[in-house]
């Protein structure tokens, strides 16, 4: 009998929002039963309704390691529902009696008809306005590849700086590789603060143009610029924004890192919406979706009722915020500040939450 009181108990205490027992989900204070999704949502905002931990998604909806790589969409207009039926709180298949499989299901609150584009008007993961520049821009480019990249020869009648509006020449495009391109040139160099390695070399975006004609040295109008350009510049091309619901998660492993820079056009402080570098990437396991939080070390103190007047300890470095990762690279990955309680700094420490 006591036995079963504790682990009633138990359960109860893994349902009420705020708490959590051992890798239990702790749900949010006041999560709703069910909620209907409009227009500007995103899955973290959604997330953030029923769960105290955002990035713990996966487990309120079940979803295996198969679905968090291939998610599924929701719309404006779908209902969510949050279910305690089982053995702990999950969002279920409605409309299934007897369902064991909780995979994540939606209803409408009307009958409609869907476009074929189903992925322009599913909610995206984070705010895609703080992150659209980022999503189609090369960021970091090789030496190879920048070495090889289509160059701009001339402007028109000699003009070295350009924008909008201006013909200009360049060499190296094909009309195979299409029309489009970003024009860029290289930026700073990232360089791991720990170990001094090379991480990559950032390509700063100064606008975009439109091969009018081919040829040994094509004709080009610049249709876009933000940035002076002039030649010497180089080429990339444009490819169609891609943006996927991908499932705020922490990694499945231990990643430590640290925020070596802050994006080209952040003031002196870093905050949320902001984005960051970080000094981890593919080959350490990241993945764009994976969710980190933010640690700083605080300062050496003095221990109370210390007799040497030199001696100190040091303190266990304070979590402050969490970053979502949103596009990653072999060595390095652009993370968007989703939540803090201070300034981020540049090196403080990023880790698996």
């Amino acid at each position: 009998m006591g036995k079963s009181i504790i682990s009633l108990l138990l359960l109860l205490t893994a349902w009420m929002p705020g708490t959590s027992v051992g890798d239990e989900l702790a749900l949010a204070e006041n999560a709703p039963d069910r909620y209907v999704v409009v227009k500007g949502d995103t899955l973290w905002d959604i997330s953030a309704r029923f769960l105290r931990d955002p990035w713990r998604w996966p487990d309120i909806w079940g979803l295996n390691k198969d679905q968090i790589k291939n998610p599924h969409w929701i719309y404006p207009g779908d209902v969510i529902l949050l279910d305690f039926t089982g053995m702990t709180a999950r969002l279920r298949l409605q409309g299934v009696d007897g369902a064991t499989d909780w995979r994540l299901v939606v209803t409408k609150l009307s009958p409609s008809i869907r476009k074929l584009d189903l992925a322009a008007s599913a909610i995206p993961s984070i705010p895609l306005e703080a992150i659209a520049p980022f999503l189609t821009k090369p960021l970091v480019v090789g030496e190879s590849e920048m070495a090889a990249a289509p160059i701009l020869v001339a402007g028109q009648e000699n003009r070295v700086v350009l924008s909008a509006g201006d013909t200009a020449y360049v060499k190296g495009v094909v009309w195979e590789d299409g029309t489009e391109w970003n024009i860029y040139r290289p930026g700073r160099n990232l360089v791991d603060p720990d170990t001094r390695e090379f991480l990559g070399r950032e390509a700063v975006h100064l606008g975009e143009l439109k091969v009018s004609q081919f040829g040994e040295i094509s004709r080009v109008a610049i249709t876009k610029s933000v940035l002076e350009i002039a030649p010497g510049d180089r080429l990339v091309k444009i490819v169609p924004t891609q943006v996927l619901p991908y499932i705020p998660r922490a990694p499945n492993k231990q990643i430590k890192g640290k925020v070596i820079a802050a994006s080209q056009s952040s003031v002196t402080e870093i905050g949320p919406h902001m984005i960051v570098v970080l000094n981890r990437g593919a080959r350490e396991g990241l993945e764009t979706g994976h969710v980190l939080a933010l640690y700083r070390d605080l300062p050496m103190v003095r221990p109370a009722g210390a007799t040497d007047p030199n001696e100190k300890i040091k303190l266990p470095a304070e979590r402050y915020g969490v970053v979502f990762v949103f596009r990653v690279f072999e060595k390095l990955s652009y993370a968007l500040v989703m939540h803090t309680t201070r300034p981020v700094n540049l090196l403080d420490a990023v880790q698996t939450p």
